[in-house]
């Protein structure tokens, strides 16, 4: 199996390692404009590394390419990996530039189009959204998502990746990362409340906090905030109903539900064994990566449904939308 992966930064890299470690016979390419990027993947990975797409689109054929390059180029790479009758993997694209048309030319290339959405692979939010639709009565919920946008990614200035852009900011990518699971366990949203405003003295050209109120077609509703001003990295969940009380703060450790009837918080264990890379904080585990990866390739054998889709990812850029105004 030969595997083409297009950007070689910290997701790029990502990817290789976990396609390694799930399969012994595959031949990984990458493509990478940086040469340290790709003199590193190379000593790192023993891979083959090289400047150009359309050269390594003319030296092989690839059973799947991962577009993990930054998301405004995405789309270019995208269409032209189909026209080459390769299967894709898109990081979240975070703009829906050319969606119609890259649906359509899937189809017609007889490919698979599969875009990441790694919460919903997660443990923690698998069991969140079977107690969330196992609920009979209304529930409400607060959520922040937080963290200082130089601490994403240590090792680089935030000013020199695409969190700085205000087209695929830092808030953007997280209501991206985060909306999918939400709309999946609450239901889709109806109703759209926002207060944002510039709180730090980030040199970014961007609102860096939000406060929302999301009202649900099922009834629920919620409030999120969402910020790149946090210290502290924050990911927590507080889901409120008359015969549901659930806590998450984004670690497989934090889950845990309140026994009505006993009257105490129960843990819960959602995990056998947590793989975690020790470059990112606490709540970003390795596990929810890898299922994600083994779908798509079970999508590629016609033995899986993907839980995301660029068709839904484009209804949530179009409330990503409404929310930043």
């Amino acid at each position: 199996m030969e595997i083409l992966v297009v950007g070689l930064g910290s997701m790029g890299k990502r990817r290789i390692r976990l396609i390694k470690q799930l399969f012994n016979n595959v031949k990984i390419t990458g493509v990478d404009l940086d040469k340290v990027r790709r003199e590193d993947a190379t000593e790192q990975f023993e891979i083959i590394a090289i400047e150009s797409l359309q050269s390594a689109l003319q030296k092989s054929e690839y059973t799947a390419v991962f577009v993990c390059s930054a998301p405004l180029t995405h789309s270019d790479i995208i269409e032209n990996c189909l026209q080459h009758k390769i299967n894709v993997f898109s990081e979240i694209n975070l703009t829906d530039d050319n969606y119609d048309k890259l649906i359509l030319l899937a189809d017609k290339k007889k490919c698979k189009l599969f875009l990441s959405s790694t919460p919903m692979y997660r443990n923690e939010i698998r069991y969140i959204t079977e107690k969330i639709q196992s609920q009979a009565k209304l529930l409400s919920y607060v959520y922040h998502v937080g963290q200082y946008l130089p601490d994403w990614h240590p090792w680089e200035n935030y000013e020199d990746f695409f969190v700085n852009d205000k087209r695929t900011n830092g808030c953007r990518e997280i209501f991206a990362i985060e909306l999918g699971w939400i709309m999946n366990a609450f239901g889709n949203i109806t109703s759209v409340s926002t207060v944002k405003s510039k709180n730090s003295t980030l040199n970014i050209d961007y609102y860096d906090s939000y406060i929302v109120t999301f009202i649900h077609a099922t009834g629920h509703r919620g409030v999120m905030i969402v910020d790149v001003v946090s210290r502290m990295a924050v990911r927590k969940l507080e889901v409120i109903g008359e015969d549901l009380h659930l806590f998450w703060e984004g670690t497989p450790e934090s889950l845990r539900d309140y026994d009505i009837a006993l009257k105490q918080v129960k843990p819960i264990n959602t995990y056998e064994q947590i793989d975690y890379d020790v470059r990112y904080c606490s709540n970003i585990i390795e596990n929810a990566y890898v299922e994600e990866i083994k779908e798509f390739f079970l999508y590629i054998a016609d033995e899986s449904i993907p839980k995301y889709s660029f068709q839904k990812d484009k209804e949530i850029l179009r409330i990503i939308d409404i929310i930043e105004g």
